[in-house]
């Protein structure tokens, strides 16, 4: 990835740290315009042979059937104790050929877990890092016959492209490196150049999590709100951590959930800052957090607990934290209707 890197800096880029860019004109770009972003962030690990949809099928909260070519479902994979080692997005790409895309920091101690398992299956692991993987924002001619609907795929030349959700629409775009370069400047002739941060301010307006190591083995996957954006299914057989997570949800026991919240001031606070009540109880933490463009306060998004009400005062560190409405309900999104609702893509 040494030659991608040193594209982006050839184009203006400098590293915020070792998985976020920023580019020179970032503060003056409002979040409303289109924009091209280099998702240097996110990372895939690619599960591929004969085997690979009856391994993941014993390791995933995904039914891996709904990952058919259209449909590219969200998943966790978790301890046997129900809790979330990394969430991700599935995605097959060829038959008996999957991807996984997830936050980078995930990419290698996930494929140490699952190498545990994967000698016993017709099956090999792989992190791709000859993948680069680009976000486009907002409306554009380019995206005119990408998917439009949230977790939906296609192929678009020497593309996988993948519709996620937001304030306006936005695609996670996966190619070859060795390929990037002309697809960026096709791009760039339409999209102006954004820094990493314009794609994560999008997830938090989402109302979406992609975890970090830093968040491996912390929560169950309902308190990212992972079943109420399609991302477990009830109906599948047994996988890693499933009785706990079954049982959280059909005995209602999950006390903290994941929430937007916007702060005073224009630092953000450092990821697991406790938020405080009046009476300066600790009742959630800091999941992710970037500076409004505006530079008027920051975006998080927070895990906190469901005891605590939405008008309640809330502070980190004697600021100011004012909750936001999630946008869709907290119930259970059936991935099997999603599934039904999408079409397999023709061989």
């Amino acid at each position: 990835m040494h030659d991608w890197t040193a594209h982006l800096e050839a184009q203006g880029g400098q590293p915020r740290d070792a998985l976020h860019w920023q580019f020179p004109d970032d503060a003056h770009r409002a979040d409303d315009a289109p924009a091209l972003v280099p998702l240097t962030h996110l990372a895939v690990l690619e599960c591929r042979g004969a085997d690979a949809a009856r391994f993941l099928q014993g390791q995933t909260s995904a039914n891996v059937e709904h990952a058919n070519g259209t449909l590219a479902p969200l998943t966790v994979f978790c301890t046997p104790k129900g809790r979330v080692l990394a969430n991700a997005e599935l995605l097959k790409v060829e038959p008996e050929h999957y991807w996984l895309v997830l936050h980078a920091s995930l990419v290698a101690p996930l494929k140490q877990q699952l190498d545990k398992y994967a000698p016993f299956y017709k099956m090999s692991l792989a992190a791709r890092d000859d993948l680069v993987l680009l976000g486009v924002i907002g409306d554009t001619p380019v995206a005119s016959a990408w998917p439009s609907s949230a977790w939906h795929m296609t192929h678009d030349q020497d593309a996988v492209v993948i519709r996620h959700p937001g304030p306006q629409p936005r695609w996670l775009v996966a190619l070859p490196a060795d390929q990037a370069g002309t697809r960026w400047a096709a791009l760039t002739a339409e999209l102006a150049v954004n820094g990493t941060d314009r794609w994560l301010r999008a997830d938090i307006a989402a109302g979406l999590a992609w975890l970090t190591q830093a968040h491996s083995d912390s929560y169950l996957p309902q308190m990212i709100n992972w079943e109420a954006l399609g991302g477990i299914s009830f109906r599948k057989g047994c996988y890693t951590g499933q009785e706990v997570v079954a049982r959280a949800h059909f005995r209602g026991q999950v006390k903290r959930r994941l929430g937007v919240a916007r702060l005073a001031g224009d630092t953000p606070p450092v990821l697991g800052s406790e938020i405080r009540d009046a009476q300066e109880k600790r009742v959630g933490e800091v999941c992710q957090a970037e500076t409004d463009p505006s530079g008027d306060g920051c975006q998080l998004l927070i895990v906190i607990n469901t005891a605590v009400a939405d008008d309640e005062p809330l502070q980190i560190e004697g600021r100011k934290l004012t909750r936001a409405p999630l946008p869709y309900p907290l119930e259970r999104l059936d991935p099997e209707t999603l599934a039904a609702a999408s079409e397999p893509a023709q061989a």
